[in-house]
């Protein structure tokens, strides 16, 4: 669709922000003190959680807000205009079981269990 934003609003094309379905996610918050290093340290953190919660778990996407990065790479620009982010719609319709935010969404992790 062409226009400026104010014409995509005023026809109903833009995305209201709305939070994303986590229904069927366990949700995990994570505040550890002192606020850890950097997204490795933030890995480490998830893997352990996701391992006691799942056991084996297959690391679906994250987002790093220090770095502005996210896996998989550029899966944001298919949503510039949604209001759920690419790497949380990436997740969620690949069976996403675990969700650790560490942080208040500085470190955002996603975790399918992996059947042996």
């Amino acid at each position: 669709m062409n226009g400026s934003p104010d014409d995509r609003i005023a026809s109903g094309a833009a995305c209201a922000p709305r939070a994303p379905d986590l229904s069927g996610v366990t949700v995990v918050t994570i505040r550890p003190q002192p606020p850890l290093g950097d997204y490795l340290a933030a890995l480490r953190l998830a893997e352990r959680e996701a391992r006691s919660r799942l056991g084996e778990a297959m690391l679906l996407s994250w987002y790093d807000r220090d770095r502005d990065f996210e896996a998989p790479q550029h899966v944001s620009e298919c949503h510039a205009d949604s209001a759920v982010p690419g790497y949380v719609d990436y997740a969620l319709h690949r069976g996403a079981e675990l969700m650790i935010d560490i942080e208040n969404g500085r470190f955002v992790f996603f975790y399918l269990k992996v059947d042996l």
